[in-house]
């Protein structure tokens, strides 16, 4: 029998190339030198590698495609972050979905070129597995598969994409009673309630899944438990933004690890809050996503800093709210995983040494 997964992870893989370090964006006719460049795999990779690097099992069910591409990805999903690809299937003939990046001014513009997802009737590349949770992004795919997993015992993880329509039709939120949690960004929560701030879509979404998430970047995040009742409004931790690619994907794997960990929901938002932002002073998607070794040594400078302030000081509240680390960061620091390098020159250089 094959073992329980923490995480099933199924839709599109992408291989993200990345343009680092932009003084201006390319007019028409013109050409811009980029000085850094970056490959890895992307899309719903970013939230699968993401919780792996955490601890978390994780298995990905998609289509990688045989092409020099998709081996790629198959070679850094599997081989180098650990991820369980029992659920995905190799396909011939079928060119891997392909998003090029370019990150400026604290942003990204973005060109995407891809086919359809070959997946079966259920929304699923090759059925599914069994989990202690699941993910899935509402809207514009079959989602048939949440209802069986709901009732299997999984706790689905639920976030939705931007609409490109912009009607932003309540439909794609029908499966909401199925599912755990619900996290999406203040601007899509926004424009699903029409409601005109963060706290009113939150209070609208409250009672239509169990908790309500919503993320509001440099902000931080507001959550609602309608079982407990409790509320929280947890502020984001400060950093140096370079590239908030895959940010959202960081933050829903944060948030699902410290709940399948049985924590408070204000440590759940704080945890998923700080994970995110380690993750957008890199650039890349899913190989800026931080491990404990990452975590680790943000909290002991944290720590550190804390010492040389007064206790109500800025540097002082921060390592009150994340007090919590101690209990939950694992033992062996120097055996913990870092974010690797995104390139597709060869394979990224996680490495387990501090």
């Amino acid at each position: 029998m094959a073992r329980e997964l923490d995480l099933f992870v199924p839709g599109a893989v992408f291989l993200d190339v990345i343009f680092t370090g932009l003084r201006e964006l390319p007019r028409p006719g013109t050409e811009v030198w980029a000085p850094g460049m970056g490959s890895c795999p992307g899309g719903v990779a970013n939230l699968a590698v993401a919780a792996s690097r955490l601890g978390l099992s994780t298995g990905l069910g998609t289509a990688l495609s045989t092409d020099a591409y998709g081996e790629f990805c198959h070679q850094v999903l599997s081989r180098q972050e650990g991820i369980d690809l029992s659920a995905s299937r190799r396909v011939d003939d079928w060119h891997s979905p392909v998003t090029v990046s370019l990150a400026y001014d604290r942003d990204r513009s973005m060109i995407t070129h891809g086919h359809p997802l070959p997946t079966g009737a259920d929304g699923l590349v090759n059925g599914l597995p069994a989990a202690r949770a699941a993910a899935v992004s509402l809207g514009g795919h079959n989602t048939a598969w949440v209802r069986d997993a709901g009732r299997a015992g999984m706790k689905i993880f639920a976030d939705v994409g931007w609409d490109e329509s912009d009607e932003w039709s309540c439909e794609a939120l029908e499966v909401l009673p199925d599912c755990h949690a619900f996290v999406p960004n203040a601007v899509e929560a926004m424009r699903y309630t029409r409601t005109d701030s963060p706290r009113a879509a939150l209070d609208k979404l409250t009672g239509m899944v169990p908790i309500v998430v919503v993320t509001d970047g440099g902000t931080g995040a507001l959550a609602v438990d309608s079982a407990s009742g409790e509320s929280v409004s947890v502020p984001s931790v400060p950093v140096d933004a370079l590239d908030p690619t895959g940010a959202g994907d960081v933050f829903t794997a944060g948030f699902v690890a410290g709940t399948l960990g049985g924590w408070a929901l204000a440590d759940r938002v704080a945890f998923a809050n700080l994970v995110a932002a380690l993750s957008v002073q890199h650039f890349g998607g899913s190989l800026s996503a931080p491990g404990w070794g990452d975590i680790a040594d943000w909290w002991s400078a944290t720590r550190q800093a804390a010492a040389g302030h007064h206790a109500d000081s800025a540097e002082g509240g921060l390592a009150r709210r994340y007090a919590f680390l101690d209990e939950v960061i694992p033992p062996g620091r120097a055996a913990a995983v870092h974010r690797a390098t995104a390139t597709i020159a060869r394979l990224s250089d996680a490495r387990a040494d501090h």
